[in-house]
Order: C-alpha cells, then structure tokens, then sequence
C-alpha cells in the first residue's frame, strides 16, 4: 500500500454496509461488453437497480455513453436530479469489485480524548463518522485471477477521482489485488472472507498465507479479526468463491448465509460445511453469531452450465435492502422475509437478476456503496 507511515498513527475502519451512504455505483453495461447480445434485457435489470437506488440516495453512473444513458433513465422516469453520469471507457460492469473500497480515517488522538481507554476500537462507525475523513483506497482489480480484460475498469477510480466526483482522499494500492465482492466487514474490526478466494495464487502471489493477509488487512482496514470459511460455493460462479455469494455480515451479530437443504444438490457438502463452520465462529466479545439462512435457489441451467443464482448478493441501502430474485416465487418469497427479520427497519425489495446470473454475477457484484 503506497502510504505515508504517519498516517498509520490514525485508526482505520472500514464501514459496514449498514451504514449511512452517500451513494451507489452503478458501471453501465454497452455493447462492447459481453452483454452485447443480451442489452435490453440487463438494461431492464440496471434501471430497476437505477429507480429503487435515487429514491434513497444518490446514484453514479460510469459509462462511456452518458447521453444514452440519461435518456434510458428519463424514458424510465429515475429522477435525474439524484444522478450523476461520468463518461469513462469501460471493460465490463462489476462495479463491487472494480469500484474504491472507503475506509474512515480518524485521528486517534481525537478518539482518545472521547474515550480515554481502548474502548476507543469498539466505537461505531456511525460514532466516527463526525471525526472522519474518507479515504478512497483503489486496489488493483485483476480481472478475477486474469480471467477476463481489465485494463479499462483499472482507471475508472483515478478519473473518479480527478474529475472531483467523489469527496475524499485517493490512496494507490495497485500493487495489490482485492475485489470488494471479496470482503465483508461489520465496521468494528471483523471481516468474513473465504480462504478459495483471498488465498488464490492469481491475486497476490506475494501475500499467499493468512498470516500475511491479516496483517495487510490491519493495516488498510484496522482489522481486528479475520473469520475464514474455508468451504462452500457455487457453480458457475467466476469470482472463486467470493464471500458475498456465500455469506454475508448483517447488524447484531448476525450472519445471512446460503443454506442447501437438498442432499442431492451439488452444492450440499460444501454448505453444510460452511454452515458448521459458520457455528464456530465468535464475535469480538466472544459470542456466537446469531445465523440466519438463506434458500439455495433451485438450479438455473443455461445451455448445459448451471449459473450461479444466489440470494445472499443482496445490497443494503439507507432505508433499504435490495435482493436478487430469480422467478422462484416460493424460495424469492423465503428470503425476501429473512432478510426482512434481519432488517426490521428497512424495506426489503426484490430485484429480478436473471439477466444478471448470464453473465456469472448478480445484485451485489453491480453495486458498489460509497459511505458517508
């Protein structure tokens, strides 16, 4: 990470989700991506995302075509004052694992002096937003291991930032390859990661040991624990295994996660063993996490390849949390009312992500939340 030592003297957080934001990212698809044969259909899916998102907050769109963007937006009746349109080359529409991971840098000594112990870790995000500054760490996106180009989403960040579209710091860590679809934090110095993913010899062939992981995720993050599931995925799935396909970190205590119930799926051995090593996982204060499962979809197969169609990629937003769903009224329904015992408060909204799942992602891999 190119960063001055003395700003380590400041504590790191990196905000949970849950947390207030300012905006949402969206990275508009066109027709040198490879949604070329499918437009209208994941343009369907984006405005949907596009209309629920400026309701609550506001909404940025890259795209290389801004024009023809605003006019699908307006035709669709986004409210356009909520949105902003940055024209910029694009290679594809991962916004989460493209897109700057923000972390709050506050000033320890200010911390202190509220605190006056070290309890100042345990503070809330919310509690620091007021003593923070934004720091937009752009981290090298490498295509998921060099699978696929990523020359052009690598500068989207910079020109964000340049271009004064984004409020903050800016800090280079190309040197180092991390997708935001590949960590989970609860914004009080826990992350959930699988080890198939952060371990993987295509990302970062210099950190390949947990012990070398945690210690650069203390250092940009103010970590304090790293969970790793070291089980569970799914087919189709083009990310190895990223963590919010899986199982994601939700207030108070709680962990949503992929449940496979069917001894004939697949999937089953991995989840149940993700599941059992989901009870054996403990909070700071050493309590068990409050597990909330989630229904694995009925298998979506498109000429012979099943895709992999997950509800745990869903996006939480102020006021609301926005889920994928997949025309399987009962198990879209189960979910829907998981995620709506989680989040008591917020409004739970299905999104249809079919389109989506084509090209080997969903609700959550669109999206990239910017916090306040």
């Amino acid at each position: 990470m190119n960063q001055p030592t003395e700003k380590f003297k400041s504590r790191y957080s990196l905000p949970a989700e849950w947390e207030p934001q300012s905006m949402v990212q969206l990275t508009w698809p066109h027709e040198n991506t490879d949604w070329a044969e499918m437009l209208d259909e994941v343009y369907e899916c984006f405005i949907h995302i596009a209309r629920e998102v400026v309701k609550r907050e506001r909404l940025l769109v890259v795209t290389p075509h801004p024009a023809r963007v605003e006019e699908q937006l307006r035709q669709a009746g986004v409210r356009m004052e909520h949105v902003t349109l940055f024209q910029c080359p694009t290679n594809d529409t991962w916004a989460r694992d493209h897109g700057f991971i923000t972390v709050l840098q506050v000033d320890k000594t200010q911390v202190d002096e509220l605190t006056r112990n070290s309890a100042a870790w345990a503070l809330s995000t919310r509690q620091l937003v007021n003593l923070s500054t934004k720091i937009h760490l752009d981290f090298c996106f490498n295509g998921w291991g060099m699978k696929f180009a990523s020359n052009l989403d690598n500068q989207i960040n910079s020109r964000l930032h340049k271009a004064g579209v984004v409020e903050g710091e800016y800090v280079d860590c190309l040197d180092f390859v991390l997708e935001g679809g590949s960590i989970e934090s609860d914004g009080a110095g826990t992350l959930l990661i699988t080890s198939h993913c952060l371990l993987a010899p295509n990302r970062n062939a210099r950190h390949t040991t947990k012990e070398a992981l945690e210690q650069k995720f203390s250092e940009c993050f103010g970590t304090r624990q790293v969970l790793w599931l070291d089980h569970g995925y799914l087919a189709g799935d083009d990310t190895d295994s990223h963590v919010d396909t899986l199982a994601r970190l939700c207030p108070d205590d709680t962990i949503a996660y992929v449940q496979c119930t069917d001894k004939t799926d697949e999937h089953y051995t991995e989840l149940h063993l993700m599941e059992e090593q989901l009870k054996t996982f403990r909070t700071l204060d050493g309590q068990p996490y409050r597990l909330v499962p989630l229904p694995m979809t009925d298998a979506v197969v498109e000429d012979g390849e099943r895709l992999p169609a997950t509800y745990a990629n869903f996006l939480i937003m102020n006021g609301a949390v926005l889920y994928p769903i997949y025309n399987q009224p009962e198990k879209d329904t189960l979910a829907g009312k998981q995620l709506q015992s989680i989040f008591p408060d917020r409004e739970v909204v299905g999104i249809d992500c079919r389109a989506l799942i084509r090209q080997h992602g969903s609700l959550h891999c669109v999206t990239m939340q910017y916090p306040k």
